[in-house]
């Protein structure tokens, strides 16, 4: 599929040559130098003013402010997206701290009694809590980490599924966090080149071209059936196998003390399902009377309605809160706004990112881009090029989120002027994002599945590796493929690739753990 608009081309775009290319250059770099997604767009955003003022750092300042920050703050849909993504922190943080994960997860402790059982739960229990990729870790590593010990699975493997199942599992939904960020830089990108396609609709389109991240979820059911474990997960597994030791002898298992100190409190499962319940039946019998399925919801609707349907199934936590004794009422109300101000850091870099957006399109950023490229290099090739530039930035990076915002400005207007398959190219930026995100040390999701699997963090990250390059090398060449079919189809030959892949590598350096002793 195309998303095109007439006369985008490269050569028809005006732009002010390479010295366009300075302002997303300087967020990158400064973004690998400090880390500070926020500090890298903004100083983007003033250095491209300083020279679109002269060189006056007075008026680039005030410009900055007034004419590329105050318009984003003030744009009601930009504002939609802001109060959204308040109500979606405050509900996540209830849910993070009522316990009710814990407690649905000891309900079903009786049923899984075998290594390849514990797995599937731990991986189960990872997409159940799909909409906080942060919170995933640290609700279902420590109910599994015992599990894990008395089954002879190694904490490697449990922080390897945390991560598999967080951030993977999230990028793959449109009405939480992540999907609500994503589109709200997609929209401001086809304002600005006059394409009338929905952003909702586009994002739900791209879902198959998330190549990284159905691999990297679906892989892990795979490794728990089949016994495939090879390099260093399968040294780990070994070790736990043969020795009964949890860890290598210099590790150093990496838990936050804020997760160690404060257990969850005695909960019920109903904490968890009914307030998702009231989350799902009030979205859908909202979008119902717009006309959904049948009909398209205009975006406005749509995120009034996830609005509310957030607002009462955080209403509905925290009554069964109180009802079941968790917490008192200023101590849940407490929990729901400190969730809201959690999410001040994400609305800051969305708001830069669009102003940095406004910013390239105002030099034609994207059109000197597209001008070399055009004619240089085929625009079926455009999607394994950006992915290997966001995976390239993410890495260095850390950050998956700081790599959409400033990649997703760039790639939207390249795979319009190159005439390139826009989905597929948007599908190269969130998988090449998340691939990059799972490969570095320094990633804050990484260092969570670390943190809530109980495991040092160096073995986390090189037992993880070898999985993580083979998935992304898979990705690489279906983007490729799908560059040429534009096929959703290619999904199934990335799958079955990572499968005839894992079957040789775990004939070739694996150990064949037996997975179906029972607990002793």
């Amino acid at each position: 599929m195309h998303i095109n608009t007439p006369g985008k081309r490269g050569e028809d775009m005006e732009h002010m040559g390479v010295i366009s290319l300075i302002p997303p250059i300087i967020a990158i770099v400064l973004a690998i130098i400090f880390r500070n997604v926020i500090v890298s767009l903004f100083t983007g955003i003033f250095v491209g003013l300083l020279m679109l003022t002269n060189g006056n750092p007075i008026t680039a300042t005030t410009s900055t402010i007034r004419d590329y920050l105050f318009p984003q703050l003030t744009d009601s849909y930009n504002a939609a997206v802001i109060v959204l993504l308040c109500f979606i922190g405050g509900f996540v943080a209830l849910v993070e701290r009522s316990g009710g994960g814990a407690a649905l997860a000891t309900r079903t402790v009786k049923w899984i009694n075998t290594k390849a059982k514990t797995q599937l739960s731990a991986w189960f229990g990872g997409i159940i809590i799909f909409f906080s990729d942060m919170g995933t870790p640290l609700i279902v590593g420590p109910v599994f980490e015992k599990l894990f010990d008395k089954v002879k699975v190694s904490r490697e493997k449990l922080a390897w599924i945390l991560d598999s199942t967080s951030s993977p599992v999230a990028i793959l939904i449109p009405f939480i966090g992540w999907g609500i960020y994503i589109m709200g830089i997609m929209k401001e990108e086809f304002d600005r080149l006059s394409i009338a396609s929905s952003e909702f609709t586009t994002f739900v389109q791209a879902i198959p071209f998330q190549f990284y991240a159905i691999l990297s979820v679906i892989i892990v059911p795979i490794v728990a059936l089949t016994k495939m474990d090879f390099g260093a997960m399968a040294k780990a597994e070994k070790r736990v196998q043969q020795t009964g030791q949890i860890y290598w002898q210099r590790s150093k298992p990496l838990r936050k003390a804020d997760v160690t100190e404060e257990s969850l409190p005695a909960s019920h499962p109903m904490l968890i399902w009914l307030p998702l319940a009231v989350l799902f039946i009030t979205l859908f019998s909202l979008l119902i009377a717009y006309g959904f399925p049948v009909k398209s919801v205009p975006g406005s609707d749509f995120r009034v309605a996830l609005s509310t349907a957030y607002l009462f199934a955080a209403v509905t936590l925290m009554i069964l809160m109180v009802s079941f004794k968790v917490k008192k009422i200023n101590a849940i109300l407490d929990i729901y706004l400190k969730g809201m101000q959690r999410m001040v850091q994400v609305i800051l870099i969305l708001v830069l990112a669009w102003a940095l957006g406004s910013l390239l399109g105002e030099m034609g950023t994207a059109a000197y881009i597209v001008e070399q490229l055009d004619g240089n290099v085929p625009g079926n090739m455009v999607p394994a090029i950006i992915f290997l530039a966001a995976a390239s930035m993410s890495f260095a990076t850390g950050s998956s989120w700081g790599t959409f915002a400033i990649m997703l400005p760039l790639a939207i207007p390249m795979a319009d002027g190159l005439d390139a398959p826009m989905l597929v190219s948007i599908g190269a930026v969130l998988s090449g994002g998340l691939f990059g995100d799972h490969c570095s040390p320094i990633s804050d999701s990484t260092i969570l599945a670390s943190t809530g699997a109980g495991c040092d963090h160096i073995d986390h990250v090189k037992t993880q590796l070898p999985y993580a390059l083979t998935n992304g090398l898979i990705a690489l060449v279906s983007f490729i493929i799908a560059g040429f079919t534009e096929s959703h189809w290619t999904v199934l030959i990335s799958v079955a690739l990572m499968v005839m892949i894992f079957v040789v590598f775990s004939r070739i350096k694996g150990a064949v753990i037996p997975l179906n002793e029972e607990i002793e």
